[in-house]
């Protein structure tokens, strides 16, 4: 039997009954149902209910403040600048207008051929498997995605299931979101189980932040799918900074490694937060430390609201010329923008 609670912002998060655990436990489910959505609330756990930032917050942003505890702990208390808060505190600047900072800035609407799934490179489709996340990052490209258009359940998966049946051209499956990992087991497994009979499909790429800020998720059900489906398994975190990477995070990775799952990460470089030469050497070093191969470096996406976090892409192409000379190729990753109509990402290493 499913069950579902609100995430705060009209997304559910499926949860079997099944899963339910006393109060106390670190079932991960709970940790979600506890994760901070009080944007004064964060202020009072930080110490900084009285500090100046507190006067250039949004406590009632249009994409609502949510983060887990378990990040929250990694934050340090008084500094207003902490670059793990910086990623989740509205503020009032996220209201004001920028020129060509939009609602849709890849243009996934345009290429939504059915509801719950994105089509845009060629060999490989999306599934916005779900519109809920763990963490709602202020610089998400699709926090004004139209969920409400593409909130399926199990049995509507047909369409987009029979569309990529209907294409043997298609051989890598991405769930997305939101965050795939904000599905319960039960719901994972049956949409895996539905892909698996799909012939061509060799592949089953997961991007997901929730490992990164709540490590509990990586549980023994969740470990036991991806060990056990026919399908290559490849998880693309999203870490962005060092700080991130915690000794909670360290057994988690570490079993999904012996699944067979291949690693990788995605950074996206923030303004303020990791354009610094020295923080994004010491990230490529924590990821390979947890057994995780850097992958993308993301210039931002100009979605509205995240303007203040844009870094200009000269400045990005010399950042990332200063990374190269001070790594091994294995942790350099590639500097790549996403441009709508292009069919693939845009690599903006070099001039």
């Amino acid at each position: 039997m499913l069950t579902e609670f609100s995430s705060g912002v009209d997304s559910p998060l499926i949860i079997s009954s099944s899963d339910h655990s006393e109060p106390g436990s670190t079932n991960w489910q709970q940790q979600l149902k506890a994760a901070v959505r009080s944007v004064p609330e964060l202020l009072q756990l930080l110490d900084l209910t009285d500090h100046p930032i507190a006067g250039r917050v949004d406590t009632e942003p249009h994409f609502p403040l949510r983060v887990p505890l378990s990040y929250v702990r990694r934050m340090t208390p008084g500094d207003p600048n902490d670059p793990l808060l910086l990623q989740v505190l509205p503020l009032g600047i996220e209201r004001q207008p920028s020129p060509g900072f939009i609602d849709d800035p890849l243009q996934e609407q345009d290429q939504n051929p059915v509801p719950g799934l994105v089509h845009k490179y060629q060999g490989r489709a999306l599934l916005i498997t779900t519109q809920a996340c763990a963490v709602h990052c202020r610089y998400c490209f699709r926090q004004h995605f139209p969920y409400a258009d593409n909130r399926l359940t199990a049995r509507q998966w047909q369409p987009a299931l029979d569309y990529v049946r209907e294409r043997p051209d298609i051989h890598e499956i991405i769930l997305s979101g939101g965050d795939p990992l904000s599905l319960d087991n039960k719901a994972l497994a049956e949409l895996i189980a539905a892909l698996e009979q799909i012939p061509h499909l060799r592949t089953l790429r997961l991007h997901s932040r929730t490992p990164i800020v709540l490590p509990a998720r990586i549980d023994a059900g969740l470990l036991d799918l991806l060990a056990t489906t026919r399908l290559n398994t490849v998880l693309v975190l999203h870490a962005n900074h060092a700080r991130e990477l915690n000794e909670e995070l360290h057994p988690a990775l570490a079993a999904l490694r012996i699944t067979g799952t291949v690693l990788l990460n995605q950074t996206v470089l923030l303004k303020g937060i990791n354009d610094q030469v020295d923080t994004l050497v010491e990230l490529s070093h924590a990821l390979f430390g947890q057994g995780v191969l850097p992958y993308y470096l993301h210039v931002l996406d100009p979605v509205a609201g995240a303007a203040h976090f844009d870094t200009a892409d000269e400045d990005a192409r010399q950042l990332w010329q200063q990374i190269q000379a001070q790594l091994p190729g294995y942790l350099v990753p590639r500097l790549v923008r996403e441009v709508p109509g292009d069919d693939h990402k845009r690599w903006i290493n070099e001039a």
